[in-house]
């Protein structure tokens, strides 16, 4: 019995790190940066081939709100035909791209 306890609690204790997801640094490293850069400023060979847009930009930044953001990372972005930016509404929850949201919103210069 003294064993069932422990497994129980660790069981228990996955599932709460598995419902938490990434962190938003964690997930910008792993879904973004690739186009956008470390940064948030595109500077990269993805970004520039995809026009991706410099996040570190307060311009840019105030082009948006955070719904739209949200849309964007989970639905998309195709512009004139061509997808600009794919999906990730079925690998993040709505929880990680509100996080991700927030954090784009520190990238601004």
């Amino acid at each position: 019995m003294k064993i069932i306890v422990p497994i129980t609690f660790s069981f228990s204790s996955l599932k709460l790190l598995a419902a938490q997801g990434a962190d938003p640094k964690t997930n910008w490293t792993n879904n973004c940066m690739q186009c956008h850069g470390l940064d948030g400023s595109a500077n990269t060979s993805m970004g520039k081939a995809l026009s991706a847009r410099d996040l570190t930009s307060a311009q840019i930044q105030s082009s948006f709100t955070d719904a739209q953001a949200a849309a964007a990372i989970k639905d998309g972005v195709i512009r004139d035909g061509i997808t600009k930016m794919i999906a990730f509404g079925s690998k993040l929850s709505d929880d990680e791209i509100k996080a991700l949201v927030a954090y784009v919103r520190t990238l601004k210069k």
